[in-house]
């Protein structure tokens, strides 16, 4: 370490010294000096781990070697992350998002290879960053530097392992947020809470229904939104995950019909559907499955009101539990057999003006009828700032 930099750890960090170590370091990049960044956040860290303001200059750091392309910055950001601490998943997590929305895949491969400890990067921002690649898009089983690790059979164990290594027909153009040095931005596929419908008929013929949620079943269909209610008090985050068994099948027209005789806590105070026609605020809309995939992964990638969510790579894990719970495939189905199951369905989304959703931004309702007309899957979420 030179002197310079050990006069600058000397001084206490505070707010003020953090914001000028920041410019700092974004001149000392400018100038081709990623080591120096480094070299100041893992400074920081063994001198001022502790300290309020360190956290966040911290992640600044971090964001600067990721969202700056220049040659060495991949790897000098892989020396300042094992200044972390080996077990920051979620800050691994971020880095892979950043680096796959910042970077050349060539550049990339640096993460996958194994050097010295200070330079080796963690197993979970490899999988993670691998799955974000994908979502972007790269042919990661056809790139060098990152093939080889992609096949490699040591991380099956992973949870990310399970997902194929190109996107599926369902997950058409997914919702990925873009990066640069000063913050982020992505859009959000939700219910536009002002939308209004055409009411639904009234004198379609609804068959007899018997609930049939389990626990563990609403669990999984409840996946990609779980983290929206993980502090209720905090966000005002509820879900609604339940499914049904109609004696016959349910026809398309019947479907809006049959969601308000459900009894579902979301439309409880629904009240009388005008004549079929007028304009309302519930509405029932036929949706693609990649629409639905969508909804789902942007619920579960960029979280609620006050939650970061997951990122993109568990943020298409959580997606593809969700779907698969709510189109009825077994909980160990492939990603094949589960795209059969999500192609067998009949997919819709739907929204309400009740006082269970918020009506702010963050409002999802989907539901899934299944091929053979009989079982409907229904999940409703919503959260606040």
């Amino acid at each position: 370490m030179d002197d310079a930099l050990s006069k600058i750890l000397a001084k206490p960090l505070t707010s003020r010294n953090a914001l000028a170590l920041e410019r700092l370091a974004a001149r000392r990049l400018k100038h081709g000096e990623p080591a120096f960044v480094a070299d100041l956040g893992i400074g920081l860290a063994r001198r001022h781990g502790s300290a309020p303001e360190f956290d966040g200059l911290f992640d600044r750091l971090v964001r600067l070697l990721a969202v700056r392309r220049g040659p060495g910055h991949v790897g000098q950001l892989l020396r300042l992350l094992a200044a972390a601490g080996p077990d920051d998943a979620e800050r691994d997590r971020y880095a892979a998002s950043v680096l796959a929305a910042c970077q050349q895949p060539a550049d990339l491969a640096v993460v996958f290879e194994d050097g010295p400890a200070d330079g080796t990067a963690p197993e979970e921002l490899r999988a993670c960053l691998l799955h974000e690649l994908v979502l972007r898009g790269v042919p990661v089983a056809d790139t060098p530097g990152i093939a080889g690790w992609a096949a490699s059979p040591h991380w099956r164990g992973h949870p990310l392992a399970a997902l194929p290594l190109a996107t599926t027909v369902v997950e058409r153009e997914p919702g990925l947020p873009h990066y640069t040095v000063d913050g982020s931005s992505y859009g959000l596929p939700y219910w536009d809470p002002e939308d209004r419908h055409p009411a639904p008929r009234r004198d379609v013929g609804v068959p007899p229904a018997v609930e049939t949620t389990t626990v563990a079943t609403a669990a999984l269909m409840a996946t990609a939104v779980e983290d929206w209610a993980e502090d209720p008090e905090e966000t005002e985050g509820r879900f609604e995950a339940r499914t049904f068994t109609f004696a016959e099948p349910l026809e398309p027209p019947a479907v809006p019909v049959a969601l308000v005789s459900l009894g579902l806590d979301c439309l409880a105070a629904l009240g009388d559907l005008p004549e079929a026609g007028q304009e309302t605020a519930f509405g029932v809309v036929a949706a693609e499955p990649a629409e639905v995939w969508q909804v789902l992964f942007a619920a579960a990638s960029t979280g609620g009101a006050y939650v970061s969510g997951r990122f993109g790579a568990y943020g298409r894990l959580h997606a593809w539990r969700s779907l698969a719970a709510l189109a009825g495939a077994p909980a160990d189905a492939s990603p094949g057999e589960v795209e059969e199951h999500v192609r067998g369905c009949a997919w819709y989304r739907f929204g309400a003006a009740t006082p269970w959703f918020h009506r702010v931004v963050w409002d999802l309702g989907v539901l899934a009828v299944a091929r053979d007309g009989r079982r409907l899957a229904v999940l409703a979420a919503t959260t606040s700032d």
